[in-house]
């Protein structure tokens, strides 16, 4: 009599271990935010790959990028919910390190995407080569000004690893490569469309001779239009932009921005989700993943390689 319930609390326990062993593996994806369209598009990537790769894919993230706090929160809570496996886009270079170095010591496999980390402690950093990206804005710029003139920079925000090494590689191909072209102002725009408006408006006002303005980003590059269009100054400063929205695709049709560096977010999440797969299934994936970025202009903003590329079927993915 005594064996019985012993035996059923014994098969109830290899049931319940059998059934955690035989769930679907769960990948966190953790974006620095989800308020722009870059975020979307990484989205529907992560999607994607779950879908293919047969896990299942959390996403969640701060809405707007420069959330700290709230980012290192939800990573921790993924490590609470024991997640096979954290894709994380750090939001800050060393805010993150230590959250990073929580789910490393709960044996939790972690893929940095998008903008990297000042730690060694993660698998695999997914990412475009965003120094190399930002070259390729400051030399497309140089063209459209003849390699000549005075510039200036919406940057994005301090302590943003992805977006500073891009305006690093402006500043470098700048200085470097076109003597004749100044960099006379640099503002922040702290990942925000009003912010990025006013720092616009400021270097415009304090350079009314500027040939050329770069912004590094989409908050960035849509405050910056905004500022050339309500000066009249739209088309007349050779504005090249990084990333892309419906509303910057308007701004290149009408030759407000004159160019823009797209990168493939969707590729970058899916990339980020493949990763940690790869891992659970024992394959050791490469340390790094460099993506490139494209130059998109109206020249070429038509053609079926670029409509892909802005376009990506994301509510095939999103769609519950």
């Amino acid at each position: 009599m005594t064996r019985r319930p012993a035996t059923f609390v014994l098969l109830l326990a290899l049931s319940l271990a059998g059934c955690r062993g035989s769930r679907k593996k769960v990948i966190a994806v953790i974006p620095k935010g989800t308020a722009h369209l870059f975020w979307v598009s990484v989205q529907a990537g992560a999607l994607a790959a779950g879908r293919d790769l047969d896990v299942d894919v959390l996403w969640n993230g701060p809405n707007q990028e420069n959330e700290y706090s709230r980012q290192i929160q939800i990573v921790d809570s993924m490590i609470a919910r024991r997640v096979d496996g954290i894709a994380l886009a750090a939001a800050e270079r060393t805010a993150l390190v230590q959250a990073v170095d929580r789910a490393a010591a709960a044996g939790i496999q972690v893929t940095i995407f998008d903008s990297g980390l000042d730690s060694e402690n993660y698998m695999t950093f997914v990412a475009t080569n965003n120094y190399e990206a930002g070259q390729l804005a400051a030399r497309k710029l140089a063209s459209l000004l003849g390699n000549r003139g005075k510039v200036a920079v919406v940057m994005h925000a301090p302590g943003s690893y992805s977006t500073m090494e891009r305006e690093r590689g402006f500043d470098d191909a700048m200085a470097k490569e076109f003597p004749d072209i100044r960099v006379v102002a640099r503002q922040f725009g702290m990942s925000d469309r009003a912010k990025s408006v006013a720092a616009a408006e400021n270097i415009l006002t304090a350079h009314p001779d500027l040939d050329g303005i770069f912004a590094s980003t989409e908050p960035s590059s849509s405050g910056a239009s905004l500022a050339l269009k309500a000066r009249g100054l739209a088309g007349k400063v050779k504005f090249v932009a990084f990333d892309t929205s419906d509303a910057m695709i308007e701004d290149i049709k009408t030759g407000v921005i004159h160019a823009t560096v797209v990168q493939d977010p969707f590729r970058i999440g899916y990339e980020a989700v493949r990763t940690l797969v790869d891992k659970l299934h024992g394959k050791i994936p490469p340390k790094r993943i460099d993506l490139g970025g494209t130059i998109v202009s109206l020249e070429n903003l038509q053609t079926t390689e670029i409509q892909q590329l802005l376009r990506p079927n994301i509510n095939k993915y999103l769609q519950k």
